[in-house]
């Protein structure tokens, strides 16, 4: 697994951040947290992260600008977006899961994302 592609997941609510992890984790990911988008620009810069899992309403850098970020600053990152608010005048530019939705349905996507449709 030490060689497995790095998850970084972004979340602001611990019991979701943690429980999403640790499945993550149970299914061979290696995976990063942060719970804000200034978190998770600190753990880009320092791992080569292979896809980003962030949700889209976080208190300190969160939102429209958080994914317009990752639009300018990593635009090759494959990135996947949670929500149970999304800003109705922002059109999200990445694959969105609803809040709540099926993790099986990520993690399928992830996989796919970072080892391809094998």
């Amino acid at each position: 697994m030490s060689d497995s592609p790095l998850v970084l997941l972004v979340e602001d609510d611990d019991a979701i951040r943690l429980t999403l992890r640790d499945y993550l984790e149970r299914k061979g990911h290696k995976v990063l947290v942060a719970s804000d988008g200034v978190g998770a620009i600190k753990l880009l810069v320092d791992h080569d992260v292979a896809v980003v899992v962030t949700d889209f309403r976080m208190d300190l850098l969160g939102g429209d600008y958080w994914l317009r970020f990752l639009q300018k600053y990593c635009p090759g990152l494959p990135v996947f977006v949670m929500s149970g608010f999304l800003d109705a005048d922002f059109e999200v530019p990445y694959p969105c899961f609803t809040k709540p939705f099926d993790y099986d349905e990520l993690e399928r996507r992830v996989k796919e994302t970072v080892y391809g449709s094998r």
